[in-house]
């Protein structure tokens, strides 16, 4: 007899969409924690609180470990690591749906770079002219550090879409990102002491950062899990595509971040060019 699967509780088109909704939460709870608890400390609790949760769900066995693998899941952790901090070293200049846009970058270069094809081309061209609206340039009053950290954390997520793939076939289940998890709270560790001082022995602060990870990591990679137990990958895509936009709105309603025409146009494009990318890319 064939096994059947239980139905999700909720369908996982709603899956994915909460994973989106509690990904910006936690953004924006991390945000306006910034003054209390800087990027550097915020990144540690995120990925530390992370890594301890999932050590504890996964309990990964240290033994048995190539040298392919091991070089993939350092290789794995840095690039989380390294994506979550310029990440937030980013939103503390500019407003979080422009760096979510600026940062999807990294995403779609990956969906794209194996094509030749000129409906692939027609995608990048629109993330390309989004990317020059929201260039501080021409008037844009966006601050050019806080852009070029999006970008710069856009390309940690491409390495991060790469590697996941690798460290995905060397360790069965979540055990690797249990493991990369455990290795990015290693790196930021001693940034995040250094820059968070007695901050991060304050229980308050602590409970909330434990929050910015449920929100930003445990949730949502449950969410998404369940979810592609159901949706195929092209359409996943592009719902995920929709995180742009629901950035935006959350920066607005919970920190009043507001943005010009330029800057919501910018947005649209990113988001059309990676539900396009998504939807309509080739199959490998």
């Amino acid at each position: 007899m064939k096994s059947v699967r239980s139905l999700p509780v909720l369908p996982p088109t709603a899956l994915v969409l909460l994973s989106i909704v509690s990904t910006q939460l936690g953004s924006a709870l991390a945000k306006s924690l910034f003054q209390q608890l800087n990027p550097y400390s915020m990144a540690l609790l995120r990925v530390g609180f992370a890594a301890i949760v999932l050590l504890l769900l996964w309990r990964p066995r240290l033994t048995g470990m190539s040298r392919r693998g091991r070089v993939a899941l350092i290789g794995f952790g840095l690039s989380l690591s390294l994506m979550n901090l310029t990440f937030y070293l980013a939103i503390e200049r500019i407003p979080i749906g422009v760096a979510v846009a600026l940062e999807f970058i990294g995403p779609l270069g990956v969906a794209v770079a194996n094509s030749r094809r000129w409906l692939d081309g027609l995608w990048v061209a629109l993330a390309a002219v989004g990317i020059g609206l929201l260039a501080p340039i021409g008037g844009s009053v966006l601050d050019p550090v806080g852009v070029g950290l999006a970008l710069v954390a856009g390309s940690f997520w491409a390495a991060y879409i790469l590697l996941s793939a690798r460290v995905g076939r060397a360790f069965p289940g979540g055990t690797g990102l249990a493991l990369a998890m455990s290795v990015g709270a290693i790196v930021l560790l001693p940034i995040g002491l250094m820059a968070g001082g007695t901050a991060l022995v304050s229980p308050p602060l602590l409970l909330l950062g434990f929050g910015v990870a449920l929100l930003s990591s445990a949730l949502p990679y449950s969410f998404e899990l369940e979810a592609l137990r159901w949706l195929p990958v092209r359409v996943f895509g592009v719902l995920l595509s929709l995180e742009p936009v629901a950035a935006a709105v959350i920066g607005l309603v919970l920190l009043g971040e507001t943005l010009d025409l330029r800057a919501s146009l910018a947005i649209g494009l990113v988001t059309v060019a990676a539900a396009g990318a998504s939807r309509f890319g080739t199959r490998t």
